[in-house]
């Protein structure tokens, strides 16, 4: 056995730079800070895995004496698109319209869905546990998170726990049954009751369950019948690009995948609009999309003869997001408007408020991301009903600019710092 000095903790995820997209920011800001507070992280991932997005820029952030552990995943990916949430979300909602599914995609969902449970990586569940087991004796672990999605990861510490009596943390960085795409997935009546069967146990087994939002934690607590800890998502002060000042143009911005359910026509409607009755709002406006965009959503901005005011940038690096983050004059925060996302807080909003630009926000009723942006005073939020108001907020945001305010209002996100999180997340740690 090796000498011990800090916590040990063993992180078990999928998702790892190189890996691109929202997924791999949270455990790999926790990796970064975790010594700080007592505690020695190390790293548990696939040593061959599939990822939809690659972002070589972030391989620079995993701490040079961190210890990772890969182990070979199995992935039935000649079908495999599919089998990411990623992939699923997009042409079940989103990218992919689902009347416009063919036979093969409707197959390929079927399959995901009843075949793969909870999801493709479930392969990987045996050989972890197998390759894992000697490897905490060995390191002197005691203490094993895992982060889902994918969800199977989940079932790695379910085994775990029971093997070898390890304390077992599951962090849901996104529901589980309850997530819009998972009802897409065309269940069996089996196969619905497998899923939730998996759910259930994992989070009446786990030690402690993290959720990345009050609203989650809430819907967890209902299925398990206990406690379930926030700990949300947040920015890193590090991260800060050199200042880069706003565009000169009254620029707005949405940073991430644009899918078909979070088309804003309202928003296209309101711009549209005062591009027919202000002169100068012509000569002024510009927006820019970055990441995918569904053809969908770009028919909405042309029907409201916006076209030639957008630019679409596709997927960029974690620091080009930073960067036109704050070259932008105001950041768009988009979400379904379904009850199921009302606890989704997308980890773009802790860089958002960061860079400090004014962030306009549409989506559910009673979002608490909403909620979070008012106490926050980094922003203002409207539902898809809400036309006139949003029309007056953006008029206000113009009205600002011409004025030649730049930034928004002083927010109070200091507890939102992934410093902040990351001492609260070695409490729990060493509390356990």
């Amino acid at each position: 056995m090796e000498p011990k000095t800090l916590k040990r903790v063993l992180i078990i995820t999928y998702y790892w730079p190189p890996a691109g997209g929202p997924g791999v920011q949270r455990w790999l800001k926790f990796v970064k800070y975790l010594r700080e507070f007592g505690v020695d992280p190390l790293v548990y991932v696939p040593e061959n895995p599939s990822y939809p997005l690659l972002d070589q820029d972030l391989i620079k952030e995993v701490p040079e004496d961190i210890t990772v552990f890969k182990h070979p995943v199995f992935e039935p990916y000649s079908i495999a698109s599919v089998f990411s949430k990623k992939g699923t979300e997009a042409m079940s909602s989103g990218l992919i319209k689902e009347k416009e599914q063919g036979i093969k995609e409707r197959l390929l969902l079927w399959i995901r869905g009843n075949l793969f449970i909870p999801d493709a990586r479930r392969f990987w569940i045996h050989p972890s546990v197998k390759f894992l087991e000697p490897l905490l004796e060995q390191k002197q672990i005691d203490t094993v998170v895992t982060t889902g999605p994918p969800h199977s990861l989940h079932l790695i510490g379910l085994k775990l726990q029971k093997e070898t009596k390890v304390k077992w943390i599951a962090d849901f960085r996104d529901p589980w049954t309850s997530i819009g795409y998972h009802k897409k997935l065309k269940l069996s009546r089996w196969a619905a009751k497998k899923h939730k069967q998996l759910e259930k146990k994992v989070l009446k087994s786990a030690d402690i369950v993290l959720a990345t939002s009050h609203t989650t934690a809430k819907e967890l607590e209902g299925i398990s019948g206990r406690g379930v800890k926030t700990l949300t998502n947040g920015f890193d002060t590090a991260d800060t690009p050199v200042e880069v000042g706003p565009s000169s143009k009254f620029r707005l911005a949405h940073i991430g995948s644009l899918l078909t359910g979070r088309d804003p026509k309202i928003l296209w409607e309101v711009l549209g609009e005062l591009v027919e009755t202000e002169r100068s709002f012509k000569d002024d406006l510009e927006i820019n999309l970055v990441g995918a965009v569904s053809e969908e959503v770009l028919q909405s901005v042309k029907n409201a003869g916006l076209e030639p005011f957008l630019f679409v940038k596709g997927y960029v690096s974690h620091d080009k997001a930073l960067q036109l983050q704050r070259e932008a004059r105001v950041l768009l925060l988009l979400e379904i408007d379904s009850k199921d996302t009302r606890g989704i807080i997308p980890g773009k909003l802790f860089e958002y408020m960061a860079a400090r630009r004014p962030v306009l926000a549409i989506g559910p009723e009673n979002w608490e991301a909403g909620e979070l942006l008012a106490e926050s005073r980094a922003g203002a939020v409207f539902t898809y009903k809400e036309k006139q108001p949003l029309k007056e907020a953006v008029i206000e945001l113009y009205r600002n600019y011409k004025n030649g305010t730049i930034f928004g209002e002083e927010t109070q996100i200091s507890q939102y710092t992934r410093k902040a999180l990351t001492e609260k997340l070695a409490t729990i740690i060493k509390d356990i």
